[in-house]
């Protein structure tokens, strides 16, 4: 399995976009080419036609090595919209679309609790009311990155701790 983002895609000049994207389309064979964060090749404002030659070339590999190359583009659901319309042949040629639900509470609690063990540190019963609480008050903003949330989350509490324990022995 490849994992690529459009950085490594595109390239800084007129006709290397193709090149590079092939390089990692030949890297893929055999295999998976995981495309993650899909939605930043999508051209919003048809000024970078980079993007579009590296979709185009991506989608032609897929109908080309269509036995031999998997190709996966992740990305958030409303952010994958303008990748899917910005080529017609992109949405024909991908067999499947899955939609992961974000974690739940409890789930994010369980995440929570296990890096903070894993680091070797020891919660408070007092603790886990307050995550939920933090969970609960920022699940509907615009960004909160469900586990993305919970990992800040806890090294923001490991620096907090670090900073109220820096003086003790």
């Amino acid at each position: 399995m490849i994992e690529v983002s459009s950085k490594d895609l595109v390239a800084e000049y007129v006709g290397q976009t193709a090149v590079k994207t092939m390089n990692v389309i030949e890297k893929a064979m055999g295999g998976i080419l995981f495309v993650d964060e899909a939605y930043a090749l999508a051209d919003k404002n048809g000024e970078n036609s980079y993007n579009g030659e590296a979709i185009a070339t991506l989608i032609k590999a897929m109908e080309d090595y269509i036995d031999e190359l998997v190709v996966i583009f992740a990305g958030y659901t409303k952010e994958m919209q303008a990748f899917l319309d910005s080529n017609s042949g992109i949405v024909s040629r991908i067999g499947y679309t899955l939609e992961f639900d974000d974690y739940t509470n409890e789930e994010l609690i369980e995440i929570f609790t296990g890096m903070v063990t894993k680091a070797g540190f020891l919660l408070d019963s007092e603790c886990i009311p307050v995550v939920e609480d933090l969970i609960n008050k920022n699940r509907d903003t615009k960004n909160f990155g469900n586990a993305r949330f919970i990992r800040n989350m806890y090294e923001k509490s490991v620096i907090k701790h670090a900073s109220n324990t820096k003086n003790n022995k």
